[in-house]
C-alpha cells in the first residue's frame, strides 16, 4: 500500500507544476537569451582561471567572505553601475543575490504583509504579479505610454488611496527597457516620480534588470542615483540578460540598513560561488564588448520580429518598437482575448505570453500579448509569427 505524500501538504499551496516538456519550433516566451552570444569561451577560460587561484575557497561557505557575496564581483558591479548607469556604489551596499526572482523575494519578505497595497505599472513583469498574489498582496496599476509611467495618473492613484486612508508599501517600477514594453523613462519623469512618491512617503523598488540592453538613446541615470542619497529607492539588477540567464545572479543595491536587515532574510548560504568567481573574474575586461555584441544581435532580431509582425498581422496590430531587450508587446482590436488563441498556438506549435497575465487589469491586458525575440533565430522568428498571424486569422474567422 503506497503513502499519499500529497495529502499531507497544506491546503494553501499553488498548484503542482506540469511535468517538463521540449519547448515547442517556435518559443516566444520566458527571457530566454541568444544562445550564440553566450560568452562560453570566455566564460571557461576566466573559470579555470580563477579556480586555479582560488579553488581552495570553495571549501567555506561564502567563500570564507562576506555574506553579501564575493567582494571582486560586488566590486565590479560597483564599478559598472557608475559607469553605465550614473550611480555611485559601495561594496557593502550591495546583496548578490540567487537571480534577480531571489531579490524580488527578499524585498518582499522585508515590506509585504498580506492585505498590504503596492502601486505597479499597468503592464508589469508576470513574476512579479503571481508573487503579490501568492502574498494575498493588493496591487494598483498606473497607466503607461510609449515612454513609461504616467506620472499625472500616478498622481491621481496615490491621492486616492491616500483619501481611502492607504499608504503603499512600495511603487514597482520597471523604468529602463521595461516589461513588456520595452519603453524607457525620460529623467524629467524619473526626477518627477521621485519628488511625487517622496511627497507620499511611498518607496521605490527599481527593477533594472534589462538597463544594460538600451540601443535606442542613451541610458539615463537610475532613480536611486537621481535621489541622492535620499535613501528612498531599493534597486535590483541582474547578469541573466546581459551574460546568460543560467547563471542565476542578480543583486540588491540600498544603503547598508536595508541591505542588512534583507541579508537577514538570506538564508540560503550564500548564492552559488562558482557563478560569482567566474563572473568577477571575466566582467572586468570584457562585460562592456559582450554587451556591445548582443545589443547588435538583439537588435537585429527585433527588427526582423517586427517587420514580420507587420507583414503578417497589418493594421490589426500595434506595436511600439522597444528601445532595447528582448520582447515586443501587441496590442490587438477590442474584443480579442489572446489567452483565446493559445491552445489553438500550441497546436500549430507555438508559444507566447497573453497579456492578462502581464497585466495589474487583467481585461485591460486581454487583447495584448508579448512576444520574446532573445532566443529564437531569426528565421524561426519569421515563420512563428506568420504562423502565429494563421492562428489569429482562423480565431477571428470563427468569432464572425
Amino acid at each position: 500500500m503506497s503513502f499519499d505524500m500529497v495529502a499531507t501538504f497544506r491546503p494553501d499551496l499553488p498548484p503542482a507544476a506540469e511535468p517538463w516538456q521540449q519547448p515547442p519550433p517556435f518559443s516566444f516566451v520566458g527571457g530566454h537569451n541568444d544562445a550564440d552570444s553566450v560568452p562560453f569561451g570566455g566564460l571557461a577560460e576566466a573559470a579555470v582561471n580563477v579556480l586555479r587561484r582560488e579553488g581552495q575557497a570553495l571549501a567555506t561557505y561564502n567563500l570564507g567572505g562576506s555574506p553579501l557575496g564575493y567582494l571582486p564581483l560586488r566590486q565590479f558591479i560597483c564599478d559598472k553601475l557608475g559607469v553605465r548607469a550614473s550611480m555611485p556604489v559601495e561594496v557593502d551596499e550591495v546583496l548578490v543575490t540567487s537571480g534577480s526572482l531571489q531579490a524580488l523575494d527578499l524585498v518582499n519578505e522585508a515590506l509585504l504583509s498580506p492585505g498590504d497595497t503596492v502601486i505597479i505599472e499597468q503592464a508589469t513583469y508576470g513574476g512579479m504579479l503571481s508573487r503579490l498574489e501568492r502574498l494575498g498582496v493588493d496591487w494598483v496599476g498606473v497607466d503607461l505610454d510609449e515612454h513609461g509611467i504616467d506620472v499625472g495618473h500616478l498622481a491621481t492613484v496615490l491621492d486616492e488611496l491616500a483619501q481611502a486612508g492607504t499608504t503603499p508599501k512600495y511603487l514597482y517600477t520597471i523604468p529602463t527597457v521595461q516589461n513588456p514594453t520595452g519603453s524607457v523613462l525620460p529623467v524629467e519623469r524619473r526626477l518627477a516620480l521621485l519628488d511625487l512618491t517622496r511627497r507620499f512617503g511611498v518607496p521605490i523598488f527599481e527593477d533594472d534588470c534589462y538597463a544594460d540592453l538600451v540601443w535606442d538613446g542613451e541610458r539615463p541615470p537610475t532613480i536611486r542615483s537621481l535621489d541622492d542619497g535620499g535613501g528612498q529607492v531599493i534597486y535590483c539588477g541582474s547578469f541573466s540578460k546581459s551574460i546568460a540567464p543560467a547563471l542565476r545572479v542578480g543583486y540588491l543595491v540600498a544603503d547598508e540598513p536595508v541591505i542588512r536587515q534583507l541579508l537577514a532574510l538570506k538564508t540560503d548560504a550564500g548564492t552559488g560561488a562558482l557563478e560569482q568567481l567566474t563572473l568577477a573574474e571575466y566582467a572586468p575586461a570584457h562585460f562592456d564588448h559582450h554587451v556591445e555584441r548582443l545589443i547588435a544581435a538583439l537588435r537585429a532580431k527585433c527588427t526582423t520580429m517586427i517587420a514580420a509582425v507587420d507583414e503578417h498581422f497589418g493594421d490589426d496590430v500595434v506595436v511600439t518598437p522597444p528601445k532595447g531587450g528582448i520582447y515586443i508587446w501587441l496590442t490587438f482590436p477590442d474584443g480579442v482575448d489572446t489567452g483565446a488563441l493559445s491552445a489553438g498556438a500550441a497546436a500549430a506549435g507555438i508559444e507566447f505570453n497573453a497579456g492578462a497575465g502581464w497585466s495589474a487589469d487583467p481585461a485591460w491586458g486581454a487583447r495584448r500579448l508579448r512576444l520574446c525575440f532573445g532566443h529564437a533565430d531569426e528565421r524561426s522568428i519569421r515563420d512563428g509569427v506568420a504562423r502565429l498571424a494563421e492562428v489569429y486569422r482562423a480565431s477571428t474567422a470563427l468569432d464572425r
